[in-house]
């Protein structure tokens, strides 16, 4: 294979340029001659040292966060707070442990997704770090089954709930990437994964309270809210190499509008009454018991918080989903996937501010600037 492209001007074949601009074949031979990566002997003439120069080791570095998508891995810790917060739950170490599991099961997924199409990428993408050579199917595949173990590892310190959950959310993320993604079930199996990831946060925060699972359930609507943008990013995200689908943005757009007006109507909160059972004939009257009941309205900050947090949710990829819609193409198909992923945290901040949770809505409001930074070094698609 000659001059086949591998990474940031490396090229394999004869002739193919290893590390800072040396050759390895077609050397030169006396003085001044040149081999490998450079050190000089004798008069003049340089022999390879056999050690990685720094340079590489950077774009080895590099091509790891292009693997895993650094960028995008903020819009991961959103999903357990704002869980927790819709459960009526405050962040404990349940939560933390679900926000590990859920950054190792993500990045799992990217690893694998790249490994399960790294001939597609071959011809569609070839500077992604497989097909160019930076980073080994082999490594790639290895690394996706040992972030794996160790999300459902982390899960299972946060209790036997968190770890069904966690596993379940591992068993759709290898479905996809192996066999789903291609297929219609495609979106809905990612939406699946996202509402699975709130899920997770969710249980693992209620653990330790009484009747968990009766807290967790009260996730389940931010948790279908999450699952909605999720499918509508990804249905846009099948076109992005190629670009040419104008209903998908469109429909995508729907969505986003559709999910932040559920979003910022009603802020609710988890809460508790105290409601006295029937006395007994003849008997006193007990002291009221309380129990658990449907959601009262939120602090009066929340109210505030939660139709801005989901007009800013709207607003990211509104214009970049219109003019994907107008020009199909796959440069703005992918801008446009870029910002649905980006605004996945303003929406997990809305959730957090209608569960109930104004200072988790502004802490995650926080990650926006890094997500940017991150966005313009490291593609988040």
């Amino acid at each position: 294979m000659t001059a086949r492209t591998a990474g940031s001007g490396r090229t394999g074949g004869s002739g193919r340029t290893a590390g800072s601009g040396g050759t390895t074949s077609g050397r030169t031979v006396g003085t001044g001659r040149t081999v490998g990566s450079g050190r000089t002997v004798g008069s003049g003439r340089t022999v390879g040292s056999g050690r990685p120069s720094s340079g590489r080791a950077t774009g080895r570095s590099h091509a790891w966060a292009e693997l895993l998508r650094v960028s995008a891995l903020l819009s991961v810790p959103g999903d357990a707070l704002a869980g927790a917060a819709a459960a009526g739950a405050r962040p404990d170490r349940g939560t933390l442990r679900a926000i590990g599991a859920s950054l190792c099961l993500y990045e799992a997924g990217m690893a694998l997704n790249d490994w399960a199409d790294r001939e597609e990428d071959a011809l569609e993408r070839p500077h992604r770090p497989l097909p160019s050579g930076r980073i080994t199917p082999r490594a790639a595949l290895a690394a996706s089954a040992a972030l794996t173990l160790t999300g459902l590892g982390l899960a299972s310190r946060a209790g036997r709930p968190a770890l069904a959950t966690a596993t379940a959310l591992a068993t759709t993320v290898w479905a996809y990437d192996l066999g789903l993604k291609h297929t219609p079930a495609g979106p809905a199996t990612m939406a699946t994964a996202r509402a699975l990831d709130l899920l997770l946060g969710a249980i693992a925060s209620t653990t330790a309270t009484p009747r968990p699972g009766l807290h967790a359930a009260r996730a389940l609507p931010s948790a279908a809210l999450l699952g909605a943008h999720t499918y509508a990013v990804t249905a846009v995200s099948r076109h992005e190499t190629r670009g040419g689908s104008t209903r998908a943005p469109l429909a995508a757009l729907a969505v986003t509008l559709a999910v932040a007006g559920a979003t910022s109507g009603g802020s609710k909160a988890p809460g508790t009454d105290a409601t006295p059972e029937p006395p007994p004939p003849g008997g006193p009257r007990p002291a009221p018991r309380p129990r658990p009941t449907l959601p009262v309205p939120a602090s009066p900050l929340s109210r505030r918080l939660g139709p801005l947090l989901a007009l800013a949710h709207a607003r990211t990829p509104a214009t970049l989903l219109l003019h994907a819609a107008l020009n199909p193409s796959a440069p703005l198909t992918e801008r446009a996937v870029g910002g649905g992923i980006r605004a996945t945290i303003p929406l997990q901040a809305a959730l957090a501010a209608r569960g109930g949770a104004p200072g988790t809505a502004l802490a995650l409001l926080g990650l926006i600037p890094a997500a940017r930074a991150l966005a313009r070094k490291v593609s988040p698609t």
